[in-house]
């Protein structure tokens, strides 16, 4: 049972019947709660966390506290025969005292008190010191040990608000949220940047052998299987049974890629709508997820934004306003690519009629409408992968979306999906996927509806609001070739 009693939670376990008796009750305040809550000054309050500036003077040491849930550090006002051996900066402590205002008009906690829980000897080869910014390519170095830092740190923050506003934009709209599955028998978008999966076991591999020889790829599963490049067949499978449905998760390629926009692992949204026969419903669905976005962060971590805006010197909180404050463009691919046809000598990469954009073409367009983010509609079908729906029967248009946005180029991936069965099923043909989606194909025998979706970048649109310019330093854990450290 949880209770909750002001900027305090009581965890109780209470006994069962022929079980042991367990009980527990553990108080704790964090230094968000404290903040937060009118009550604090004058109130009693246990915290926990790290040491981020300790400051000596003559009769007191100031240090700043941080337990990762606000921007801001809490003064911690020890008097100097107080101070316990070991509290250094990076360390974890428990303080006990009293909440006050001190002369500065700060919030301050006056300590009955401390106790050092785990040593920090910084000579050691602690990587970081108090009050002093890093590039992210030195902090990127110290992956397990970059949380520590304030500028990610407020990173993580964000993350944490921008999925809690994903949820919420979605159940607003009674999308149903599917898990997908990791593990896979398809590749979705048909480029072959998969990864296999195989046991390590040689010996389950032997006891798992078929009498006919197959590879060890398809010993397991009796089939080959894949880490999954996108959710999307699946909640198309969703979608056909319980309306609209949306995931979030993991997903990956094999990419001999470094850029500042490629990671192996990355995290996506997608979303599937069923009953959509329009385009222009995806685009409403697309475009108000990421304002409903931008606007909760506005309201709920805007100290994290101009944090992180201030430490980097990126334009976080101006990118938020700009997204905010217009409706989104809506182009054609012929258009913008005569636009960007009048000025192709401004550009290092060719530009070739009919096939995809560069992300400096991608750019320039975001650029071009100051800043605005803008979809891109009626793609050539040869760019974009076979389920589809084409414009009419003679296009060889498709009815597909990308949304480009600045920092990253294409933020957001999407499309009518073919509902036609014999259409799909010549598709399915001359890609020699007849017999490995035939469950795909017979989504549309039974009951079938139109459907269509999109697919977005969780960790570029990180990147969107708050600037950051390389990838690997808008999610926890990155992976990219030749690097999975952790």
């Amino acid at each position: 049972m949880l209770k909750k009693f002001g900027t305090s939670m009581c965890v109780c376990y209470k006994s069962l019947k022929g079980f042991h008796h367990i009980s527990r009750c553990t108080i704790f305040t964090r230094v968000k709660n404290v903040y937060q809550a009118k009550e604090s000054v004058g109130g009693k309050a246990e915290i926990k966390g790290w040491v981020k500036a300790i400051r000596k003077f003559k009769e007191y040491t100031f240090v700043d506290i941080d337990d990762g849930s606000w921007p801001k550090s809490l003064q911690i006002t020890v008097p100097k025969d107080s101070v316990p051996e070991g509290l250094t900066y990076g360390s974890s402590i428990k303080v006990n005292g009293q909440l006050n205002i001190n002369p500065n008009k700060q919030l301050e906690l006056i300590p009955d008190k401390i106790e050092v829980i785990g040593p920090c000897v910084v000579m050691d080869g602690y990587p970081f010191a108090p009050r002093k910014s890093y590039q992210p390519e030195y902090v990127r170095q110290f992956i397990h040990l970059r949380p520590r830092t304030r500028t990610f740190s407020s990173l993580l923050r964000v993350r944490h608000h921008t999925a809690r506003a994903l949820d919420q934009y979605f159940d607003d709209l009674s999308f149903i949220k599917i898990d997908v599955p990791v593990l896979t028998s398809n590749d979705c978008e048909g480029a072959g940047e998969v990864f296999s999966v195989t046991p390590d076991s040689k010996q389950l591999l032997k006891e798992m052998a078929p009498p006919v020889v197959v590879s060890p790829e398809e010993v397991f599963f009796n089939g080959k299987t894949f880490l999954t490049v996108s959710g999307q067949l699946h909640l198309e499978v969703a979608a056909r049974a319980i309306g609209n449905v949306y995931c979030c998760g993991p997903t990956f390629r094999a990419e001999n890629s470094k850029s500042r926009l490629h990671l192996a692992e990355f995290y996506m949204a997608e979303a599937e709508i069923a009953f959509a026969d329009d385009l222009k419903e995806i685009l409403i669905v697309m475009e108000g997820l990421v304002k409903h976005i931008c606007q909760y962060l506005m309201e709920n971590a805007a100290e994290d934004l101009a944090l992180y805006s201030k430490m980097q010197q990126t334009e976080g909180i101006l990118n938020v306003e700009q997204i905010l404050k217009s409706p989104f463009a809506v182009d054609t691919y012929d258009n913008v690519y005569r636009i960007l046809e009048s000025r192709s000598d401004q550009f290092s990469q060719p530009l070739v009629k009919g096939q995809p954009l560069s992300k400096e073409h991608e750019l320039f367009l975001v650029k071009h409408n100051e800043n605005t983010p803008i979809f891109v509609v009626e793609w050539p079908a040869e760019t974009k992968p076979f389920y589809m729906k084409a414009v009419d029967d003679s296009s060889k248009k498709v009815h597909a979306v990308d949304l480009l946005c600045n920092n990253v180029g294409e933020l957001c991936g999407g499309s009518l999906r073919e509902d036609e069965y014999n259409i799909l099923e010549a598709k399915l043909k001359a890609h020699n996927l007849e017999e490995k989606l035939a469950w795909y194909l017979e989504l549309r025998k039974f009951g079938n509806v139109p459907t269509g979706g999109f697919g977005m970048g969780f960790d570029r649109l990180l990147q969107v609001i708050l600037g950051i310019p390389n990838i690997k330093d808008a999610i926890p854990f990155p992976r990219w070739p030749h690097n999975c450290k952790l």
